[in-house]
């Protein structure tokens, strides 16, 4: 019976992967003419803008992040990639993508499923923005405390969420098969298995540390100065948090004004064969979000 069970979903997710194969490829078609064409088409005269969109696959650059990882996303000086933890969260994140329009600028946000599978539209609307849509499992659970098996319920559970508000189906499936471990916590057989799927997870490079209690203008300040210190790099923000949302204007001028250019990121078409890369992640014991 059990083995009944696990054959049964093998085919049901061999079945989504190639469905998921030609709406990932419309995806990032889709993505990238809408990124370019805002970038370069805002009705707002002066704004920070899109520079550009930047594919990645697992098959290249599976797993990506300094803080975590041995190698990030191939940027260039004053280059910047935008990401948000954690939502969606109705009154703060709104406000963040209300700022984000403001200025022209595309996102990733790593979406928790519960919450997405409570505020459907929220996700939706996020989408309807030209954001990137990335996954942050179902409830938010620390990934290396818990049993394997458990882990993948976990991931499964928060994708399929995730896809049932995005486009009305349910696959543990990703059509955007980009991760972020809750914490940065995972195990190395963890990591092999999202790469095996083609999914690319995603550390980060500098963070704002808003999990902590601050006023924006102090978050403002601490992420500014530590973005002046790496000069480029995948920026991890909770759009959850309050204080973020309300920073993140004057931080969008700030980018504007001192020459920092937004990379958005997108899924490149899936590749046909992934092979698996046996590195473990760095210690994230600094981190408590």
């Amino acid at each position: 019976m059990g083995n009944t069970k696990r054959n049964d979903k093998y085919r049901r997710r061999m079945r989504g992967r190639k469905l998921n194969k030609l709406l990932a490829a419309t995806l990032v078609a889709c993505l990238s003419w809408t990124a370019a064409a805002r970038a370069g088409a805002c009705p707002r005269a002066g704004v920070l803008g899109t520079s550009r969109v930047l594919p990645v696959d697992a098959a290249t650059t599976p797993r990506v992040g300094l803080k975590h990882f041995p190698q990030t996303l191939p940027l260039g000086d004053h280059e910047v990639v935008l990401t948000f933890d954690d939502g969606p969260s109705p009154a703060s994140t709104q406000k963040a993508l209300a700022a984000l329009a403001a200025q022209c600028v595309q996102a990733t946000f790593f979406l928790v499923g519960k919450a997405a599978q409570e505020h459907p539209a929220l996700v939706r609307r996020i989408a309807a923005g030209g954001h990137t849509i990335g996954h942050h499992t179902w409830s938010h659970r620390d990934l290396a405390q818990i049993p394997p098996d458990q882990v993948s319920q976990e991931i499964d559970r928060g994708i399929e969420a995730v896809e049932a508000a995005l486009h009305g189906v349910t696959t543990d499936v990703p059509s955007t098969p980009f991760f972020r471990f809750p914490y940065f916590e995972s195990r190395p057989a963890t990591l092999d298995l999202l790469q095996s799927r083609g999914i690319v997870v995603f550390g980060a490079d500098l963070w704002a540390s808003d999990w902590r209690l601050m006023t924006p203008r102090r978050e403002l300040q601490l992420v500014a100065d530590r973005l002046k210190a790496a000069g480029r790099g995948i920026i991890l923000f909770h759009d959850p948090r309050a204080q973020t949302a309300a920073m993140l204007p004057a931080f969008l001028r700030y980018l504007r004004d001192n020459h920092y250019r937004v990379v958005h990121v997108v899924p490149a078409e899936p590749a046909a064969h992934v092979e698996a890369v046996p590195e473990g992640p760095k210690s994230s014991a600094e981190l408590e979000h």
